[in-house]
């Protein structure tokens, strides 16, 4: 699963307008985020095996403290907890929490029984990417839904407000059809590299379209968060 966790961030932003894209995104993606570094650390392990899946390469050896549902809802409750302290916006805090959770249930869709529970704990997946046409028209329409859901939400404010959104949108759903498309990665450090890159580049145009464009949403109070 790639561009449907950035999907419910995109959505997510009706339900809480005075938070920021980019933290939507940082919340749906947490387990993506700790990965590679978790990677480059030596903490989690992953080998590149081509076939693996008709449309992954990657054999996730071990990733428990990223990936795993307990871990996710307790990196839910941190991330969702210093949103509140920071911002003191309940709704908000909840629905971040919810999205740290929601990518082990996504990724559950699309893996192969790679996902624990817990560290150490019993692994889950339906294997839909074994079904890459199904797979890839799941994901390509939960973003369409998605993508439309913030655009109907929120409304430029200048001219970097409309060029960043579609940037950002376009940006994602390219990166999405070369992951599906392109060769294995050539090793693991270049791997969990280009995803701290692809990481950083993605949240930085998310946090600069968002802050030119407002919310129309009625939950949307008549000050803009800086959240």
């Amino acid at each position: 699963m790639f561009i449907g966790h950035f999907a419910l961030g995109f959505a997510a932003k009706k339900a809480t307008p005075k938070t920021s894209l980019a933290t939507l995104f940082v919340a749906a993606q947490l387990a993506d985020i700790l990965w590679p570094i978790l990677l480059a650390f030596g903490v989690e392990q992953v080998m590149i095996v081509p076939g693996n899946t008709a449309t992954n390469p990657l054999d996730f050896v071990s990733y428990p403290y990223s990936h795993s549902l307990l871990m996710l809802v307790i990196w839910g409750a941190i991330f969702g907890g210093i949103y509140f302290a920071r911002t003191a916006n309940s709704r908000g805090a909840w629905i971040i929490a919810a999205l740290v959770v929601s990518h082990w249930v996504l990724d559950w869709i699309v893996h192969v029984p790679d996902m624990p529970l817990w560290p150490g704990g019993p692994k889950y997946g339906l294997g839909l990417w074994n079904s890459p046409l199904l797979e890839q028209a799941m994901e390509v329409a939960m973003y369409v839904a998605a993508v439309a859901v913030y655009a109907r939400s929120t409304r430029a404010r200048d001219k970097q407000g409309v060029w960043g959104f579609w940037i950002t949108v376009l940006l994602l759903l390219v990166a999405f059809l070369a992951t599906s498309y392109s060769a294995p990665p050539p090793s693991v450090n270049a791997l969990w590299v280009t995803a701290m890159i692809g990481t950083l580049v993605t949240l930085a145009l998310a946090w600069w379209a968002d802050r030119h464009r407002e919310s129309v949403s009625p939950l949307a109070s008549s000050t803009r968060s800086l959240s």
